[in-house]
């Protein structure tokens, strides 16, 4: 790769590729209702690929320890995010659920699904989503087990291709005790599919 295929992308020329894409599509970008798309495209961009310059790690590392011995499961259900498929860089649209088995520590919940969207704010393949989010808790906190389960529409299937409506695609990592002992796993789904009960 060569030292200008490295250098950062400019505002001007993020705008310039949209402004691209117009025109490939079919309008034109110099007319009064999409002057100012270039410039809207690029920020919305900033927001939706923000997870790119966070580590997500970072947000686990502040933990307690004062829990009165609490040892048992730790869920927080119905995460709501928004990404976008890499393959065809449309909206995956869904919900993860979030379990851990605490080894001594526990974090703030808010943190749980600020690494949620820290992963989600990436070009993503759902499978992918889940195992980052379920080894990034595993390798930071070391609890006893992690479950992770995200169930999302992804545009690229409703709007485009077979047209496919109402379809959820379920996807599940389940480390330590999550995998190894059924009945934990087996909690963690009861307490999780409360999400959809309500």
């Amino acid at each position: 790769m060569s030292q200008h295929e490295d250098a950062p992308v400019t505002q001007d020329q993020a705008e310039q590729a949209v402004r691209t894409l117009l025109r490939w599509a079919g309008d034109d970008p110099a007319r009064e209702g999409l002057l100012d798309t270039p410039k809207r495209v690029v920020k919305a961009y900033r927001d939706w690929f923000s997870g790119y310059g966070i580590d997500p790690a970072e947000y686990l590392h502040r933990t307690f320890e004062e829990v009165a011995g609490y040892d048992a499961m730790v869920v927080l259900r119905n995460i709501h995010f928004e990404s976008h498929c890499e393959h065809h860089m449309a909206p995956i649209i869904g919900h993860a659920h979030v379990g851990y088995l605490p080894n001594g520590k526990v974090v703030g919940i808010s943190k749980l699904a600020r690494v949620v969207e820290a992963y989600a704010r990436r070009f993503q393949v759902q499978e992918k989503l889940t195992a980052q989010i379920a080894h990034c808790i595993q390798e930071v906190l070391q609890p006893r087990g992690v479950g992770v389960v995200i169930e999302a529409s992804h545009e690229c299937m409703t709007t485009r291709g077979v047209h496919k409506r109402g379809v959820a695609m379920i996807t599940s990592q389940m480390l330590g005790d999550f995998r190894e002992d059924a009945r934990t796993r087996a909690e963690f789904m009861q307490l999780i599919r409360g999400a959809h009960a309500e």
